[in-house]
């Protein structure tokens, strides 16, 4: 269910998603479960276990929210995101087909927009369900100059009443998720699984180089301000900082040259950051060390570089009470279970500004993602799935905090 024929590709509403939809439509409809989707389109399957709907403990007891995201980035794997999808789905059935006995509802989500693909900005979908969504958000715009704001109004949705919708689940008791690895540690272990410990801290932004266009035959080398010649040395600082600094992680993973013709210097170049690391201040750090060696470099071509800050998020521990319960799950599946960093973000990010947050890491063969190779094995995933189901039971008999912050 894909935009680009031959790749897999799907962004926040486009009609590979409402694809998607339909398909876990059908699967909730056939396991007699509530299905909706919101204004943000993340998609919702409730079960509220049938001693619950009977009782006046409907009202007590609270929900757990298990998921993860259904977007994917361009010319995507198939496991990111979708695999922890299913995964909760696959628990809650059986959890019915047991005729499991709960004290809280379960929540299975499809979060829409975790990889930012369409606007640069991730987590738009779980920011909305966690009732943080941002109103300057309404005015980001897409490849094809669309805004939000404009693709919400062609779906029925007035943006300007989208603030108000936006209202956080009650009663939230936490959140798990399960997702592939997306690096090669477990691999390397020889073991199936692994608890995530924290989800480094991230910035994402936009450089924009401002030079001057020439002619290529005319123009002497010593008199040029060639964008795009400044915008490759920054390149190179970015990568040679990244690699001298223990547990950074740096990438441009997009560039735009203008006029874009061979035959005339680069007049105006952007490209994009991704930037991360685990501790908060090492990240700082280094983004001000980037920013002082650019603009000195700049200088020097007599170019001016503009920063544009898309976006920023500080490192996000897991809950230790969820932490401890899925690693007392996980060892049941396979013994010691080794606690993991996430350099990736997830939507659990946002989620732990809601309530208490817990992931479980599955191998991947050779650490890769964000690739069409992407893999995770059937018996792997099994493994994962019991590993959740345990979780679950475990939370049924104590349940986090849910004070959390």
């Amino acid at each position: 269910m894909s935009e680009e024929p031959g790749k897999l590709t799907r962004r926040i509403f486009s009609p590979a998603m409402d694809s998607v939809h339909e398909r876990f439509q059908q699967w909730a409809n056939a396991a007699g479960l509530h299905f909706s989707v919101d204004a943000l389109q993340n998609m919702k399957i409730r079960w509220r276990p049938p001693e619950r709907a009977l009782s006046a403990a409907r009202e007590t007891g609270g929900l757990l929210v298990i998921g993860s995201h259904l977007d994917t980035v361009r010319n995507a794997g198939r496991y990111d995101g979708p695999l922890g999808v299913v995964a909760a789905l696959a628990c809650v059935e059986q959890l019915q087909a047991w005729g499991t006995s709960l004290p809280f509802d379960l929540e299975v989500v499809g979060f829409s927009d975790e990889e930012g693909l369409r606007f640069q900005t991730a987590y738009l979908g779980s920011s909305f369900y966690a009732g943080l969504f941002r109103s300057e958000w309404l005015a980001l715009r897409d490849d094809s100059g669309q805004t939000l704001a404009e693709l919400l109004e062609s779906r029925g949705t007035n943006p300007r009443q989208l603030l108000s919708r936006q209202t956080a689940p009650a009663g939230v008791l936490g959140y798990l998720e399960l997702h592939l690895e997306q690096g090669p540690q477990l691999e390397e272990l020889g073991i199936p699984l692994g608890v995530v410990s924290a989800i480094a801290a991230q910035t994402r932004a936009r450089l924009r180089f401002v030079g001057k266009s020439g002619h290529a035959g005319t123009t002497p080398m010593s008199l040029r301000q060639d964008a795009l010649c400044a915008a490759a040395e920054a390149i190179l600082e970015i990568e040679s900082l990244a690699r001298a600094s223990d547990g950074l992680r740096a990438t441009v993973g997009q560039i735009r040259a203008e006029p874009g013709a061979g035959n005339v210097i680069p007049e105006v170049v952007e490209f994009s950051l991704d930037i991360r690391h685990e501790q908060d201040h090492c990240l700082t750090e280094a983004l001000e060390k980037l920013k002082d060696a650019i603009e000195r470099d700049c200088r020097l071509r007599r170019i001016t570089v503009h920063w544009e800050i898309l976006q920023q998020g500080k490192s996000v521990p897991m809950s230790p009470p969820l932490r401890r319960t899925l690693q007392q799950a996980a060892e049941g599946q396979q013994g010691p279970t080794p606690m993991i960093p996430s350099g990736a973000g997830h939507d659990a990010a946002i989620m732990a500004r809601l309530c208490p947050v817990g992931m479980l890491f599955v191998r991947c063969r050779e650490g890769l993602s964000h690739h069409p190779d992407e893999w995770v094995s059937p018996q792997d995933i099994e493994v994962g799935v019991t590993a959740l189901l345990d979780a679950i039971l475990a939370v049924r008999s104590s349940p986090p905090d849910k004070t959390h912050p």
